[in-house]
Protein backbone atom coordinates (compact mmCIF):
# COMPACT_ATOMS: atom_id res chain seq x y z
CA UNK A 1 0.00 0.00 0.00
CA UNK A 2 2.91 2.18 0.24
CA UNK A 3 2.86 3.19 -3.21
CA UNK A 4 -0.61 4.69 -3.81
CA UNK A 5 -0.70 6.07 -0.07
CA UNK A 6 2.44 8.31 -0.55
CA UNK A 7 2.26 11.92 -0.31
CA UNK A 8 2.02 11.45 -4.03
CA UNK A 9 -1.23 9.74 -3.92
CA UNK A 10 -2.86 11.99 -1.88
CA UNK A 11 -1.69 14.97 -4.24
CA UNK A 12 -3.00 12.92 -7.16
CA UNK A 13 -5.96 12.37 -5.57
CA UNK A 14 -6.39 16.01 -4.42
CA UNK A 15 -6.14 17.06 -7.81
CA UNK A 16 -8.31 14.89 -9.43
CA UNK A 17 -11.25 15.97 -6.85
CA UNK A 18 -10.56 19.31 -7.07
CA UNK A 19 -10.79 19.15 -10.89
CA UNK A 20 -13.73 17.28 -11.36
CA UNK A 21 -15.75 19.60 -8.89
CA UNK A 22 -14.23 22.67 -10.14
CA UNK A 23 -15.83 21.07 -14.17
CA UNK A 24 -18.55 20.06 -12.09
CA UNK A 25 -19.77 23.61 -11.24
CA UNK A 26 -18.65 25.04 -14.05
CA UNK A 27 -20.65 23.02 -16.35
CA UNK A 28 -23.41 23.66 -13.76
CA UNK A 29 -22.98 27.48 -14.40
CA UNK A 30 -23.44 27.23 -18.08
CA UNK A 31 -26.00 24.61 -18.54
CA UNK A 32 -29.06 25.79 -20.30
CA UNK A 33 -31.31 24.78 -17.15
CA UNK A 34 -29.10 26.71 -14.48
CA UNK A 35 -32.52 28.57 -13.31
CA UNK A 36 -34.36 25.08 -13.25
CA UNK A 37 -34.41 21.52 -11.42
CA UNK A 38 -31.41 19.30 -13.21
CA UNK A 39 -33.14 17.20 -15.54
CA UNK A 40 -33.04 13.32 -15.07
CA UNK A 41 -31.31 12.89 -18.79
CA UNK A 42 -28.36 15.61 -17.13
CA UNK A 43 -28.25 14.55 -13.79
CA UNK A 44 -28.30 10.55 -15.44
CA UNK A 45 -25.32 11.51 -17.35
CA UNK A 46 -23.39 13.08 -14.15
CA UNK A 47 -24.03 10.19 -11.91
CA UNK A 48 -22.74 8.18 -14.27
CA UNK A 49 -19.37 10.43 -14.84
CA UNK A 50 -19.18 10.63 -11.28
CA UNK A 51 -19.20 6.77 -10.58
CA UNK A 52 -17.19 6.31 -13.26
CA UNK A 53 -14.62 8.81 -12.12
CA UNK A 54 -14.52 6.82 -8.93
CA UNK A 55 -13.99 3.31 -10.62
CA UNK A 56 -11.39 4.42 -12.83
CA UNK A 57 -9.56 5.63 -9.61
CA UNK A 58 -10.38 2.54 -8.29
CA UNK A 59 -8.23 1.07 -11.19
CA UNK A 60 -5.16 3.51 -10.51
CA UNK A 61 -5.22 1.98 -6.87
CA UNK A 62 -5.14 -1.34 -8.19
CA UNK A 63 -2.50 -0.79 -10.68
CA UNK A 64 0.03 1.27 -8.01
CA UNK A 65 -1.21 -0.99 -4.68
CA UNK A 66 -2.30 -4.51 -6.52
CA UNK A 67 -5.61 -6.11 -6.59
CA UNK A 68 -6.05 -6.77 -2.94
CA UNK A 69 -6.14 -2.85 -2.77
CA UNK A 70 -8.13 -2.52 -5.52
CA UNK A 71 -10.71 -4.50 -4.47
CA UNK A 72 -10.46 -2.94 -0.47
CA UNK A 73 -11.11 0.46 -2.21
CA UNK A 74 -14.49 -0.79 -4.46
CA UNK A 75 -15.95 -2.26 -1.74
CA UNK A 76 -15.78 0.86 0.49
CA UNK A 77 -16.92 2.85 -2.11
CA UNK A 78 -19.61 1.25 -3.14
CA UNK A 79 -20.54 0.59 0.94
CA UNK A 80 -20.43 4.40 0.98
CA UNK A 81 -22.44 4.79 -2.14
CA UNK A 82 -24.79 2.93 -1.49
CA UNK A 83 -25.54 3.95 2.47
CA UNK A 84 -25.61 7.94 0.49
CA UNK A 85 -29.10 6.73 -0.82
CA UNK A 86 -30.91 6.93 2.53
CA UNK A 87 -29.44 10.55 2.68
CA UNK A 88 -31.80 10.68 -0.34
CA UNK A 89 -34.85 9.83 1.28
CA UNK A 90 -33.77 12.51 4.08
CA UNK A 91 -32.85 15.26 1.55
CA UNK A 92 -36.14 14.68 -0.01
CA UNK A 93 -38.37 15.03 3.21
CA UNK A 94 -36.09 18.57 4.51
CA UNK A 95 -36.68 20.04 1.07
CA UNK A 96 -40.15 19.28 1.13
CA UNK A 97 -40.76 20.52 5.18
CA UNK A 98 -38.79 23.58 4.04
CA UNK A 99 -40.82 24.05 0.89
CA UNK A 100 -37.37 24.43 -0.88
CA UNK A 101 -37.96 24.91 -4.49
CA UNK A 102 -35.62 22.89 -7.07
CA UNK A 103 -33.90 25.69 -8.21
CA UNK A 104 -32.70 26.41 -4.91
CA UNK A 105 -31.88 22.80 -3.68
CA UNK A 106 -28.66 22.57 -5.94
CA UNK A 107 -26.88 25.51 -4.08
CA UNK A 108 -28.00 23.73 -0.78
CA UNK A 109 -26.72 20.31 -1.75
CA UNK A 110 -23.37 21.32 -3.36
CA UNK A 111 -22.14 23.53 -0.42
CA UNK A 112 -23.33 20.97 2.15
CA UNK A 113 -21.37 18.44 0.23
CA UNK A 114 -17.90 20.59 0.22
CA UNK A 115 -18.59 20.77 4.06
CA UNK A 116 -19.03 17.32 3.98
CA UNK A 117 -15.47 16.86 2.37
CA UNK A 118 -13.57 18.64 5.72
CA UNK A 119 -16.40 17.09 8.02
CA UNK A 120 -15.89 13.66 7.04
CA UNK A 121 -12.76 13.58 7.12
CA UNK A 122 -12.64 14.72 10.87
CA UNK A 123 -15.08 11.98 11.24
CA UNK A 124 -12.65 9.67 9.96
CA UNK A 125 -9.55 10.70 11.19
CA UNK A 126 -10.94 10.31 15.05
CA UNK A 127 -12.45 6.91 14.24
CA UNK A 128 -8.91 5.68 13.14
CA UNK A 129 -7.39 7.37 16.14
CA UNK A 130 -9.79 5.72 18.36
CA UNK A 131 -9.35 2.24 17.06
CA UNK A 132 -5.59 2.27 16.94
CA UNK A 133 -5.24 2.78 20.87
CA UNK A 134 -8.13 1.12 22.03
CA UNK A 135 -9.51 -1.97 20.31
CA UNK A 136 -12.15 -3.01 22.28
CA UNK A 137 -13.86 0.36 20.16
CA UNK A 138 -15.03 -2.06 17.43
CA UNK A 139 -18.05 -3.29 19.97
CA UNK A 140 -19.52 0.29 20.16
CA UNK A 141 -18.54 0.76 16.52
CA UNK A 142 -20.51 -2.58 15.51
CA UNK A 143 -23.12 -1.89 18.20
CA UNK A 144 -24.09 2.11 16.19
CA UNK A 145 -23.76 0.23 12.76
CA UNK A 146 -26.48 -2.34 13.75
CA UNK A 147 -28.40 0.15 15.21
CA UNK A 148 -28.16 2.47 12.14
CA UNK A 149 -30.00 -0.83 10.66
CA UNK A 150 -32.74 -1.05 12.79
CA UNK A 151 -33.24 3.02 12.17
CA UNK A 152 -33.09 2.18 8.70
CA UNK A 153 -36.60 0.02 9.34
CA UNK A 154 -38.50 2.44 11.33
CA UNK A 155 -40.04 3.63 8.41
CA UNK A 156 -40.31 6.71 6.74
CA UNK A 157 -43.77 7.83 8.51
CA UNK A 158 -40.98 7.87 11.71
CA UNK A 159 -38.49 9.49 9.69
CA UNK A 160 -40.67 12.19 8.58
CA UNK A 161 -41.06 12.57 12.30
CA UNK A 162 -37.66 13.18 13.26
CA UNK A 163 -37.14 15.42 9.75
CA UNK A 164 -40.05 17.79 11.06
CA UNK A 165 -38.69 17.80 14.53
CA UNK A 166 -34.86 18.92 13.26
CA UNK A 167 -36.49 21.40 11.19
CA UNK A 168 -37.95 22.96 14.18
CA UNK A 169 -35.31 22.89 16.05
CA UNK A 170 -32.67 24.33 13.79
CA UNK A 171 -34.66 26.62 13.00
CA UNK A 172 -35.38 28.19 16.81
CA UNK A 173 -31.62 27.61 16.80
CA UNK A 174 -30.59 29.56 13.99
CA UNK A 175 -32.91 32.55 14.84
CA UNK A 176 -31.42 32.51 18.30
CA UNK A 177 -27.91 33.88 16.17
CA UNK A 178 -29.35 35.99 13.26
CA UNK A 179 -32.98 37.05 12.37
CA UNK A 180 -34.36 34.26 9.32
CA UNK A 181 -36.58 35.51 6.89
CA UNK A 182 -39.24 33.57 5.27
CA UNK A 183 -38.59 35.41 1.86
CA UNK A 184 -36.38 33.79 -0.73
CA UNK A 185 -33.27 35.86 -2.50
CA UNK A 186 -32.55 33.31 -5.25
CA UNK A 187 -29.60 31.56 -4.56
CA UNK A 188 -28.56 33.50 -1.24
CA UNK A 189 -28.22 31.86 2.17
CA UNK A 190 -27.54 35.69 3.78
CA UNK A 191 -29.35 39.14 2.72
CA UNK A 192 -28.88 42.74 4.62
CA UNK A 193 -32.24 44.63 5.05
CA UNK A 194 -32.32 47.84 6.57
CA UNK A 195 -28.88 46.93 7.78
CA UNK A 196 -30.16 44.09 9.36
CA UNK A 197 -28.18 40.66 8.42
CA UNK A 198 -30.76 37.74 7.68
CA UNK A 199 -30.57 34.12 7.16
CA UNK A 200 -33.11 33.12 4.30
CA UNK A 201 -34.72 29.60 4.47
CA UNK A 202 -31.78 28.09 1.97
CA UNK A 203 -29.50 29.13 5.09
CA UNK A 204 -31.35 27.14 7.39
CA UNK A 205 -31.55 24.17 5.05
CA UNK A 206 -28.09 24.15 4.72
CA UNK A 207 -27.39 23.80 8.37
CA UNK A 208 -30.09 20.91 8.18
CA UNK A 209 -28.03 19.12 5.59
CA UNK A 210 -24.74 19.50 6.94
CA UNK A 211 -26.34 17.96 10.46
CA UNK A 212 -27.57 15.13 9.08
CA UNK A 213 -24.75 14.87 7.53
CA UNK A 214 -22.83 14.26 10.44
CA UNK A 215 -25.28 11.55 11.48
CA UNK A 216 -25.24 9.55 8.70
CA UNK A 217 -21.27 9.72 8.82
CA UNK A 218 -21.69 7.99 12.58
CA UNK A 219 -23.41 5.40 10.81
CA UNK A 220 -21.35 5.17 7.71
CA UNK A 221 -17.90 5.80 8.69
CA UNK A 222 -17.88 2.85 11.23
CA UNK A 223 -19.36 0.53 8.48
CA UNK A 224 -16.37 1.54 6.01
CA UNK A 225 -13.68 0.89 8.97
CA UNK A 226 -15.44 -2.55 9.34
CA UNK A 227 -14.08 -2.76 5.74
CA UNK A 228 -10.64 -1.38 6.05
CA UNK A 229 -8.59 0.79 8.56
CA UNK A 230 -6.19 2.57 5.44
CA UNK A 231 -6.90 5.72 5.94
CA UNK A 232 -6.39 6.25 2.38
CA UNK A 233 -8.91 4.36 0.95
CA UNK A 234 -11.70 5.34 3.69
CA UNK A 235 -11.30 8.95 3.16
CA UNK A 236 -10.88 8.63 -0.88
CA UNK A 237 -14.24 5.87 -1.06
CA UNK A 238 -16.05 8.21 1.25
CA UNK A 239 -15.04 11.72 -0.64
CA UNK A 240 -16.38 10.08 -4.12
CA UNK A 241 -19.52 8.35 -2.58
CA UNK A 242 -20.17 12.10 -1.53
CA UNK A 243 -19.12 14.03 -4.65
CA UNK A 244 -21.64 12.14 -6.59
CA UNK A 245 -24.76 12.92 -3.85
CA UNK A 246 -25.89 15.59 -5.49
CA UNK A 247 -26.30 14.74 -8.90
CA UNK A 248 -27.72 10.93 -7.63
CA UNK A 249 -30.33 13.29 -5.12
CA UNK A 250 -31.54 14.95 -8.59
CA UNK A 251 -31.78 11.45 -10.65
CA UNK A 252 -33.43 9.54 -7.49
CA UNK A 253 -35.54 12.22 -5.41
CA UNK A 254 -38.96 12.43 -7.75
CA UNK A 255 -38.63 8.27 -7.68
CA UNK A 256 -37.35 7.20 -4.80
CA UNK A 257 -40.26 6.59 -2.36
CA UNK A 258 -41.10 4.24 -5.21
CA UNK A 259 -38.70 1.22 -3.91
CA UNK A 260 -40.19 0.22 -1.10
CA UNK A 261 -37.83 -2.37 0.14
CA UNK A 262 -34.65 -0.03 -0.58
CA UNK A 263 -34.43 0.79 2.94
CA UNK A 264 -34.68 -3.29 3.93
CA UNK A 265 -31.79 -3.80 1.33
CA UNK A 266 -29.44 -0.86 3.37
CA UNK A 267 -30.85 -2.44 6.49
CA UNK A 268 -29.26 -5.88 5.75
CA UNK A 269 -25.75 -4.15 4.44
CA UNK A 270 -25.06 -2.23 7.60
CA UNK A 271 -26.35 -5.56 9.61
CA UNK A 272 -23.45 -7.31 7.91
CA UNK A 273 -20.82 -5.19 8.14
CA UNK A 274 -22.12 -5.17 11.83
CA UNK A 275 -21.70 -8.37 12.50
CA UNK A 276 -18.42 -8.30 10.37
CA UNK A 277 -16.57 -6.16 12.50
CA UNK A 278 -17.93 -7.55 15.42
CA UNK A 279 -16.18 -10.95 14.46
CA UNK A 280 -13.54 -9.26 13.58
CA UNK A 281 -11.23 -11.06 16.19
CA UNK A 282 -12.78 -14.44 15.01
CA UNK A 283 -13.30 -14.78 11.31
CA UNK A 284 -11.60 -12.77 8.82
CA UNK A 285 -14.67 -11.84 5.62
CA UNK A 286 -12.69 -11.37 2.51
CA UNK A 287 -13.75 -8.51 0.28
CA UNK A 288 -14.99 -9.69 -2.37
CA UNK A 289 -17.71 -11.55 -0.01
CA UNK A 290 -18.65 -8.32 1.10
CA UNK A 291 -18.48 -6.81 -2.06
CA UNK A 292 -20.92 -9.85 -3.34
CA UNK A 293 -23.44 -9.14 -0.15
CA UNK A 294 -23.84 -5.26 -0.89
CA UNK A 295 -24.29 -5.66 -4.44
CA UNK A 296 -27.16 -9.11 -3.98
CA UNK A 297 -28.77 -6.90 -1.02
CA UNK A 298 -29.08 -3.84 -3.60
CA UNK A 299 -30.76 -6.02 -6.80
CA UNK A 300 -33.08 -7.64 -4.62
CA UNK A 301 -34.77 -4.87 -2.82
CA UNK A 302 -35.03 -3.08 -5.88
CA UNK A 303 -36.19 -5.81 -8.04
CA UNK A 304 -38.60 -6.60 -5.13
CA UNK A 305 -39.93 -2.89 -5.10
CA UNK A 306 -40.62 -2.86 -8.86
CA UNK A 307 -42.44 -6.22 -8.82
CA UNK A 308 -44.54 -4.85 -5.90
CA UNK A 309 -47.71 -4.24 -7.74
CA UNK A 310 -49.54 -1.12 -5.81
CA UNK A 311 -47.01 -0.98 -3.27
CA UNK A 312 -46.89 2.33 -1.02
CA UNK A 313 -43.98 3.80 0.42
CA UNK A 314 -42.47 2.13 3.83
Amino acid sequence: MAGITSFWGWIVFAILVLGAVAFDVGLLRRSRDDTGPLSLRTAGFRSAGWIGLALIFGLGVTAVSGADAGLTYTTAYFLEESLSVDNIFVFVLIFSELQIPAAQQRGVLLWGVLSALVLRGLLIGAGLFVLSRFHWVIYPFAAIIIFAAVRLLWGQQKQREIVVAACSVCSTWVARLIPVTSQFYGDRFLVKKEGRLLATPLFVALIIVETTDIVFALDSVPAVLAVTRDPFLVYTSNIFAMLGLRSLYFLLAGAVERFRYLKVGLALILIFFGARMLLTDVIEVPNYVSLSVIAAALTLSVVASTNTPGAKPA
